[in-house]
């Protein structure tokens, strides 16, 4: 089939087709790695055949408002949009997409009677085309980063209006896509509209060649603490005890190591923490990482609790009195172990990854301690440390000291939970901005279509 991809130079079009060929031949290791996968999370064995734009059932009547979020943080994030997002489209059918395991677990909760969940496919031209001919959305919807060049050019030839929701893009992340100009290029102003979470990403996104582009704020600030999380709470806080809980949340590979170096090698430190009465919540970012950091804690002689293990119960009293750590092997939990938790440590910023959300911890008045990086919410990091809710220091050695600090002045600690709650109420506001700008191009597009 020959390729239309208008407004492209010469240039683009052979480096779309050089993307494509390289795509296809990379298509046996993305079996393999999806074959890897499925041992710890099943979930990358379900329906392989939909990740390269195949589909067993028959094509549906389409009409479906398309939202791709890629894994946890962007399902979590689009699961706030959703409620209002039917709202304004009455009747609107989910056309539901993940790139991850953990994404898809949490996506099921989010579907009605006749919503739809598959997995994004592969980038190619021919899946990107198959995917949309088969479920003819009337719009898609990206969440934050997730902008392919061969998507976005068979958006365009579908006349499907590609819109980038909760945009963020760190400066990192800039420079490297303006290395390939001829492949950043044409998905960046293929995009349709895009919703940028803060002055810095829009200016970004617009040296990438976005042309409309709006800062509305993140989402993730509009968070909602549910009332199952404050009661299970509730619930372990009468089997934890008066100890104080500290988190490590969402860590990821090396940062636990980094942690236990840190904890061991400075004996007096130690000996303060357990003064202290600290009890360590370390909750994985990844579940398949679940035994493997429970193996590294047994290796470090600490005594470790699997919160799996209490099931619908309260913690075992008499066990929590005596354990060093509990390992949070749990999904769908993060607020509760907020809650319970006097301070965290953010996962992903002690380590160079960027950083995970410290938004949510914001929303249960729990004070975050961050590493260096943070890149990937650097506005939200700022803002939590101008505000007092967070901290950032150099590494997991000052970590720790700042822990002892912080639970030897109870002051200190009730003031940073009032401005973790402040931080949260400033930035609340972007799902109606969002709502917005999306019914204005909703009627643009059916007024152009009239015409």
């Amino acid at each position: 089939m020959t390729r239309v991809w208008p407004g492209l130079t010469g240039f683009e079009r052979l480096a779309l087709i050089a993307y494509g060929v390289l795509l296809h031949v990379l298509q046996p290791l993305l079996r393999q790695k999806l074959r890897r996968r499925a041992q710890h999370e099943p979930q990358y064995g379900l329906n392989v055949a939909q990740r390269f734009g195949q589909y067993a059932d028959s094509s549906p009547e389409g009409g479906f408002v398309w939202l791709h979020a890629v894994s946890l943080g962007e399902t979590r994030a689009a699961a706030l949009l959703l409620p209002a997002l039917r709202e304004v489209f009455p009747g609107m059918r989910l056309l539901l997409t993940h790139g991850t395991a953990t994404g898809w677990v949490q996506g099921r909760a989010l579907l009605e009677a006749g919503d739809v969940q598959v997995w994004l496919p592969w980038d190619t031209a021919q899946a990107t085309r198959q995917f949309l001919a088969h479920f003819k959305p009337s719009m898609g919807l990206l969440m934050e980063t997730e902008v392919w060049p061969h998507l976005v050019q068979a958006c365009r030839q579908a006349g499907v209006p590609l819109c980038l929701l909760n945009a963020r893009m760190s400066e990192k992340s800039c420079r490297r896509a303006l290395r390939w100009p001829a492949l950043s290029g044409p998905a960046y102003r293929g995009l349709s509209l895009v919703l940028a979470q803060s002055v810095p990403d829009a200016q970004r996104l617009l040296r990438l060649g976005c042309r409309d582009v709006r800062v509305v704020g993140n989402l993730k600030f509009d968070v909602v603490v549910s009332d199952q999380a404050r009661k299970q709470a509730t619930l372990w806080r009468s089997g934890l005890g008066s100890r104080p809980v500290v988190m490590l949340a969402s860590t990821r590979e090396g940062e636990e190591v980094l942690w236990l170096q840190a904890l061991q090698s400075q004996p007096d430190r130690l000996e303060q923490l357990k003064a202290l009465g600290v009890l360590w919540l370390l909750v994985p970012r990844h579940p398949q990482r679940f035994d493997e950091v429970n193996a590294l804690l047994a290796q470090a002689a600490l005594l470790c609790e699997r919160r799996s293990a209490w099931g619908d119960r309260e913690p075992d009293a008499a066990r929590m009195t005596s354990a060093d750590v509990v390992l949070g092997d749990s999904l769908g939990e993060m607020q509760t172990y907020y809650l319970v938790s006097r301070m965290a440590l953010l996962g992903g910023s002690f380590a160079p990854l960027g950083g995970q959300n410290l938004i949510e911890a914001a929303a249960c008045a729990c004070p975050v301690v961050m590493g260096p990086h943070t890149f990937n919410f650097a506005d939200a990091a700022t803002a939590a440390v101008e505000q007092g809710a967070a901290v950032q220091v150099q590494d997991m050695q000052a970590a720790l000291d700042h822990v002892v600090q912080a639970l030897s002045q109870p002051q200190w600690l009730e003031q940073a939970q009032k401005a973790a709650v402040q931080l949260l109420e400033k930035g609340r506001g972007a799902v109606p901005q969002h709502i917005k700008a999306l019914r204005s191009m909703a009627e643009i597009n059916r007024h152009g279509d009239m015409a």
